[in-house]
Order: structure tokens, then sequence, then C-alpha cells
């Protein structure tokens, strides 16, 4: 790993791992969209990677476009208010639609961005995300393929960050608390 020791507390997933069950999630999600006309909407920022790999092992022809929904800022805790900036560059009009999360906690994110999604007329609206944190879930959301169930702790890597960092993390691993809290300068 490219960080100190001190900065990653556990590794939960591996590399190996992730590879492994975004190619049955690709498997699983090719045969369920065959002969459909299938558009991958992205969150970002976190889900950039595991939509790449995702979409690369996908053997059906598909469309791809983002939207920036945000409810944690620099915080390892959600603010509760959900932010979604941008808008679509591809007709979702008859067509089915894939929301590719990083990862769904509360639901919050998750909701929201359906509802908006809807608006657009898709012939339907299904949701993929690597992990699924059920522990911290607020809202009823169905989650059509999941990657990893994982138990209710801050997770960094595979794309998921920390005010900005650890995304490249080639893992999925938990972050030592002392990194998110503010160290005092020095002279303080």
């Amino acid at each position: 790993m490219s960080y100190c020791d001190e900065d990653i507390l556990e590794v939960i997933i591996t590399q190996q791992q992730i590879t492994a069950r975004v190619a049955e999630l690709a498997r699983q999600i090719a045969a369920d969209y065959q002969d459909k006309q299938l558009v991958l909407i992205g969150v970002l920022t976190g889900s950039f990677v595991f939509m790449a790999d995702l979409m690369r092992q996908l053997e059906i022809p598909c469309e791809v476009d983002f939207v920036d929904a945000s409810s944690y800022g620099d915080s390892t805790v959600s603010t509760g208010e959900v932010r979604i900036t941008g808008d679509l560059n591809v007709s979702l009009t008859g067509k089915d639609v894939l929301v590719v999360e990083d990862i769904v906690d509360s639901g919050r994110t998750v909701c929201k961005l359906i509802r908006l999604l809807q608006t657009h007329q898709p012939a339907s609206v299904s949701v993929c995300t690597l992990l699924s944190k059920t522990a911290r879930r607020e809202r009823t959301v169905e989650l059509n393929y999941i990657g990893f169930e994982i138990p209710d702790c801050f997770v960094v890597g595979y794309g998921l960050d920390y005010a900005q960092r650890f995304r490249n993390l080639p893992c999925i691993a938990v972050l030592n608390e002392d990194v998110a809290v503010p160290k005092p300068r020095a002279n303080e």
C-alpha cells in the first residue's frame, strides 16, 4: 500500500476479492440486461474506479453517464444533507438505468437519486453498489446488485476516500480513527 501502516487499521476486502466479485456482478448484469438499452449512471466521485472496472467486464452494449452526489464532505459521518449537482448528458427515456454506487449506508443519497432519475422516464431504475452497510440504513432501498456487505466502520480505497485521500488504494480498508481526527500543531 502507498500509505503509512498507521493510516489503515485493517484491510477488509482485498484487491483479489474485489476483482473476482466485480467479474461476477458483470456476468449477472449482462445476463439480466441482455437485449436491453442499458445506461450506467456512476455516482461521483467514489464510484469511478468500481464503475470503470465493472463496465469493462460487461459483455453487452451500454451507455455511461455520471452524477455528482455527496452527503459526507470531508467528514467520516454523513451530514444528512444530500447534494446532487450536474445534469445528465444521456437521454434516459425508455432505457434501463443502472445506478452504480461505491457504498450505500443510510440510503438517503440513492433514494434521492432514484427519484430524480425517474423524472427522466426510464424503463427501469436499478442499483448496483460495491458496498452495503445495512447497520446504518435509514431509508428502505432495493439494492439489486451488491458487491459486499460490510460492518459499520469508515472505509477507504478503491475510489472511496477520506478528505480526498486514499482513493488509490487497491483494496477496501478501515481507516484508523486517528487519521480522521485533526492533529494539533506543535505550537498549539
